[in-house]
């Protein structure tokens, strides 16, 4: 090897060595997020949760309108397909005077689809979880079941943003909460998909000073996994919302961050925070698909004054911690 070419190797080694030491001592808000999968049609939706039905539709709900419809082929190209519910419910007017249900929760169990979502108004806590089943998850089949949980403006906890887990040994849970002391944990009746009568404790799982809500709760391997959405929602390109994780040996926690701090105590691992034009990603849910599992999710564009949409990443579970991909 000629000097020059020695020299220039090693010009070009000490360049990469500086390079390495810098992207060490970049903040944690430098890592580099991946942006949504691709998707088009009908992707403005808030809080979504999908679905893949039995003849291969993926049926997506979110908040608003009677719950917001989209179905697609393929997951890329979405269509208005209406709302979950064809008319309000007659029990939603003493939590929502707007008869406005959010964050449903839709999944496939026993032969039924089961849909759970909240009812309330913006900064209230007089809020209640409630239930409706479908044969064939489609738009305008479901039946409501009534209320599974509720809290009053007395209560210190917010019956919102529902996430259904059902464990290996078929024990149903379900996770919710928003704001006030965080993220909360009920056992539910397998036969009924209503709260347990026999086991009535409300577990805590999550809070944050900076807010909490949205929690996605699943199993993979031999850990519970806890996602939620930090930071404040709806307010467009000013929205903080980001996804922070962590796991537990047990559904009713203790769950903990990378790093061993409790959620409890403000714990969680970045998975998806805002970056480009990609602003306040949360509303959260975990789909398990053919080919993964997916986190989905809404996000507010800046490149289109803010606008709401979905965004979908399949999640790689390698190290142990869920990373978005």
């Amino acid at each position: 090897m000629s000097p020059r070419r020695t020299r220039r190797t090693g010009r070009i080694a000490t360049v990469l060595l500086a390079l390495a030491s810098a992207l060490l001592l970049l903040p944690s808000s430098a890592v580099a997020y991946p942006n949504p999968g691709l998707v088009t049609g009908a992707i403005g939706i808030h809080d979504p949760s999908m679905v893949r039905t039995a003849d291969g539709t993926y049926a997506l709900y979110g908040s608003n309108n009677l719950l917001e419809a989209r179905t697609s082929t393929d997951r890329i190209a979405f269509v208005d397909a209406g709302s979950a519910f064809s008319s309000p419910q007659s029990w939603w007017s003493a939590y929502s005077p707007e008869l406005n249900p959010w964050a449903p929760d839709v999944s496939y169990h026993n032969g039924t689809y089961w849909m759970y979502y909240a009812v309330s108004s913006f900064g209230s806590n007089t809020s209640a979880i409630g239930l409706a089943t479908s044969p064939t998850g489609l738009p305008g089949s479901f039946t409501d079941q009534g209320i599974v949980h509720s809290t009053s403006s007395s209560s210190d906890y917010n019956a919102i943003d529902p996430s259904l887990l059902v464990d290996d040994d078929g024990t149903w849970w379900l996770a919710f909460g928003s704001w006030w002391t965080g993220i909360k944990l009920i056992q539910l009746d397998p036969a009924t998909g209503k709260q347990s009568s026999t086991n009535r404790t409300v577990y805590s799982l999550a809070s944050a000073n900076d807010g909490i809500e949205g929690p996605a709760l699943v199993k993979h391997g031999g850990y519970y996994y806890l996602f939620a959405s930090y930071g404040t929602c709806c307010a467009g390109t000013g929205s903080t919302y980001h996804i922070r994780v962590g796991r537990a040996t047990s559904p009713t926690g203790p769950f903990v961050d990378r790093d061993g701090v409790d959620l409890r105590n403000g714990g969680g691992t970045e998975v998806l925070e805002s970056h480009g034009r990609y602003i306040g990603p949360g509303g959260q849910s975990v789909m398990h698909d053919v080919d993964g599992d997916l986190l989905v999710y809404h996000y507010y564009d800046g490149q289109d004054n803010g606008a709401p949409k979905l965004g979908v990443n399949l999640l790689d579970w390698g190290s142990g911690w869920p990373v978005a991909y």
